[in-house]
């Protein structure tokens, strides 16, 4: 595989590369040994020359006229996705959102584990969630950097969000998943995501 340059992606590309991952590997699970740029489009609604033109940024992974190696791809895009090995997470709010994801079986699964959670709920410190203990906030600098944590989940309250994403980069963490109704201000070296169902639910709407 060639040595690329993460900022020479676009994001966008990256973006779909989980998604591709993830039809691979129901295809893997059905058995299949090879399939093709156009069968995974026809499955995911993306052109059979995009999916080519994505991967191509990482190398050549397929042959014209014999398709891709299921496996060998899987293997290629956990390598390039950095998911061929298991990411420890911090959970920051054990809320009922943030005991749904606490709960959730399928980060384990996709390489990643929920190693701490934090709440400034004096109530909900010293309780376990899926063998998770909850922590106080208090703690969070000094466990966060203690363990080298570079991911981070935030399902706090809105008001709250900003201030532990400033706690979260200061003790090193580089990635955060947000679920707070808020766009976070963090540094140009910190990466965010955010999940808001209503934002998406409100996307719909327009469709209806």
């Amino acid at each position: 595989m060639p040595n690329v340059l993460s900022s020479n992606i676009p994001d966008i590309v990256i973006g779909r590369l989980p998604i591709y991952l993830r039809a691979l590997t129901r295809l893997a699970q059905e058995g299949r040994d090879v399939t093709s740029s156009h069968e995974l489009g026809q499955r995911l609604g993306i052109s059979s020359a995009q999916i080519r033109k994505d991967l191509s940024h990482f190398g050549g992974f397929g042959k014209q006229g014999t398709g891709y190696q299921i496996a060998y791809l899987i293997e290629q895009l956990k390598q390039v996705l950095k998911v061929d090995q298991e990411w420890e997470v911090a959970l920051v709010g054990v809320g009922d959102l943030g005991r749904a994801v606490a709960h959730y079986r399928g980060f384990a699964e996709r390489g990643f584990r929920i190693v701490a959670a934090f709440d400034t709920d004096s109530s909900k410190v010293g309780k376990s969630i899926d063998g998770v203990a909850v922590q106080s906030t208090d703690t969070l600098d000094t466990f966060i950097r203690e363990h080298k944590i570079k991911i981070a989940m935030i399902a706090v309250p809105a008001e709250s969000a900003q201030a532990v994403a400033d706690l979260l980069i200061e003790a090193g963490v580089r990635a955060i998943l947000n679920y707070a109704p808020i766009n976070l201000n963090v540094p140009d070296n910190v990466h965010v995501q955010y999940i808001d169902p209503v934002t998406h639910l409100q996307r719909m709407t327009y469709y209806l």
